[in-house]
């Protein structure tokens, strides 16, 4: 292995462009905190989203706790969150004392399950929030969920953090809640080393984000303070990274989708192994998923450990990752509700497993690093032939 490049999962991508915004912010002093890049990079991701307003900040995760605090979440609340996602989307409910209740998958997008989302409404009639999730890129059903918020009059807030790109029915992801999050850590398919973004239609609500994200100064000669601030500001040499990034976030999407069309053709003929869905598999879809991260996933008849795989990747210097483990078997989480899929309860093992449990036992995060030559991705499919073939 040591002789052997190593083949990232996912890492920055960077083009050049970054540097001249960055030296900007150099050359002008705007190092600290906000600055002409931030104000920049606020109404370039507004125009690219196609919403009305952006507010940049230290990252997704805190993009997200501005959503919840402005969806008025309080200690004691429930808020619906997605079981199937890295546990940031669902994080910030916890800072604010509130329960959140996870709601299970379903398999054509892997993402949060309409039917579960009616049955956690039928027994928790009043939840303050919705978080949905597009997981790996791949959009939820926005359009069903939505109307469910809207049927109950609760709020909707679309965790995008790994879909930037994506399209659902036409719009970008991001757009449909009342809130939606975008981020720019290292791994995304844009990275401003760090970051993210809170977008939304409501100018009032992105004020108060910016507010709330520069610790709550009033407007005052002197530092006073009449609410809980945090320090969530994006700074300008971040922003100037990530505008020399939005350059190119097209490029980064194509070649994202051209990986996974790759991992398609190359394993079509073997029997039992599929990759997570993509809206672009039906060629009548008016959406498409950015394929942030294509993975693997082996029919439960298979009776094949997808951890075994990554071991064998890991011996070749390549990197790979496990399917995030659902929330509802996280043992920080383990005293909270998990609402399963009533649709899919026959079809998964019997009913004895959720579908965010079968994704999660049965998929691997393959590598996605849009810098992989022709010879890496003979590596990569070498590996998983020889083991699942």
């Amino acid at each position: 292995m040591e002789n052997k490049k190593k083949i990232w999962l996912s890492s920055p991508t960077m083009h050049g462009e970054e540097q001249e915004f960055v030296k900007e912010a150099f050359v002008t002093n705007w190092v600290a905190p906000l600055g002409p890049n931030v104000n920049s990079f606020e109404e370039e991701i507004a125009a690219y989203e196609g919403i009305g307003h952006a507010a940049a900040l230290s990252g997704g995760t805190a993009a997200i706790h501005m959503a919840v605090i402005l969806a008025g979440i309080r200690p004691g609340d429930v808020v619906f969150c997605q079981d199937l996602t890295f546990s940031a989307s669902c994080n910030p409910v916890c800072y604010q004392y509130a329960t959140p209740v996870f709601i299970d998958s379903e398999k054509d997008t892997w993402n949060m399950s309409p039917a579960a989302l009616r049955a956690a409404f039928e027994k928790y009639p009043h939840p303050k929030a919705v978080i949905v999730v597009d997981l790996y890129g791949t959009p939820a059903k926005l359009d069903e969920i939505k109307s469910i918020c809207t049927e109950h009059g609760v709020p909707l807030i679309e965790d995008a953090a790994e879909a930037l790109g994506s399209v659902y029915k036409g719009k970008k992801c991001g757009t449909y809640g009342r809130y939606g999050i975008l981020s720019f850590n290292g791994n995304k398919i844009i990275t401003s080393s760090g970051g993210g973004m809170f977008i939304s239609d409501d100018e009032e609500a992105v004020r108060k984000v910016r507010f709330l994200s520069t610790q709550a100064r009033d407007p005052a000669p002197y530092y006073q303070h009449s609410e809980i601030g945090y320090n969530y500001r994006m700074s300008n040499v971040v922003a100037g990274i990530g505008r020399g990034q939005l350059l190119h976030l097209d490029e980064h999407v194509r070649k994202k989708q051209m990986i996974r069309e790759r991992y398609r053709e190359a394993f079509a003929d073997l029997s039992g192994i599929s990759l997570n869905p993509v809206p672009q598999d039906d060629p009548e879809s008016t959406s498409y998923a950015n394929c942030w991260l294509t993975c693997i996933c082996f029919d439960r008849k298979l009776r094949f450990d997808p951890l075994k795989l990554f071991s064998a990747l890991q011996e070749e210097n390549i990197e790979s990752r496990p399917i995030w483990k659902p929330m509802h078997l996280q043992p920080v989480f383990a005293d909270c509700d998990f609402i399963k899929d009533p649709a899919e309860e026959l079809i998964v093992n019997g009913g004895e497993d959720s579908v965010s449990e079968a994704i999660f036992d049965t998929g691997l995060c393959l590598p996605s690093d849009i810098k992989n030559t022709d010879e890496d991705m003979e590596r990569i499919i070498e590996v998983v032939r020889k083991v699942t073939g």
